[in-house]
């Protein structure tokens, strides 16, 4: 249970985030760009590379999954790991969704957290097998903010919006995005959630 976890693995730190202009809300850095088209504003972040711990998943939908997913690696930063230590967490939740081209997501998935600061140098390793640490390179990504109870649908919603604010031109990568959550799920109101795209490097 998570009410089990040592030493609060709830307790959430923002991760580290170059900016793209002067713009600061809260601990974010990032450049904010808005666009009057169907009046969705969205932001342009660039974000560190880093170490995450990632979890995957073939054959089943994001809504039987997401849950059994996003536990193992509470569990893994609540202390199931080599060296017994609850890390505390980092917000948000990226899940990793690969559309089809009718924009229904395939029955592949990758959940991942990037692992706290302190452990980003010599991560624990975790008990589950089924948890890999993965370096990650430095990215930049189009950034689309909604809020409530977030599934398959209300994410692939939102990936539609920004789709057409973005335009059929604009340099994000098309054949998967992400899908993050910022909140535990008992959280009844002020949830925030997110759809990214990956913005293509030149």
């Amino acid at each position: 249970k998570i009410g089990a976890f040592k030493n609060a693995a709830f307790c959430v730190a923002s991760f580290p985030l170059n900016s793209l202009s002067t713009c600061v809300i809260g601990e974010s850095r990032f450049a904010s760009c808005s666009l009057p088209q169907d009046g969705v504003s969205y932001e342009v972040r660039r974000y560190d590379g880093a170490k995450y711990a990632s979890v995957s998943s073939e054959g089943r939908t994001f809504d039987q999954v997401m849950g059994e997913l996003v536990r193992k690696l509470l569990v893994y930063i609540g202390g199931s790991n080599d060296q017994g230590e609850a890390m505390g967490t980092t917000a948000p939740v990226i899940i990793t969704v690969y559309p089809r081209d009718d924009g229904v997501m395939s029955r592949r998935l990758v959940v991942s957290l990037r692992i706290p600061t302190n452990y980003q140098v010599s991560p624990p390793v975790p008990i589950d097998s089924a948890i890999r640490i993965e370096d990650r390179p430095g990215m930049t990504v189009y950034s689309l903010q909604f809020g409530g109870f977030a599934g398959e649908t209300e994410y692939r919603a939102e990936a539609s919006r920004l789709t057409k604010t973005l335009g059929e031109t604009a340099p994000f990568q098309r054949k998967q995005y992400f899908c993050c959550t910022y909140d535990p799920p008992m959280k009844p109101y002020g949830r925030r959630n997110e759809v990214w795209f990956l913005q293509e490097e030149p």
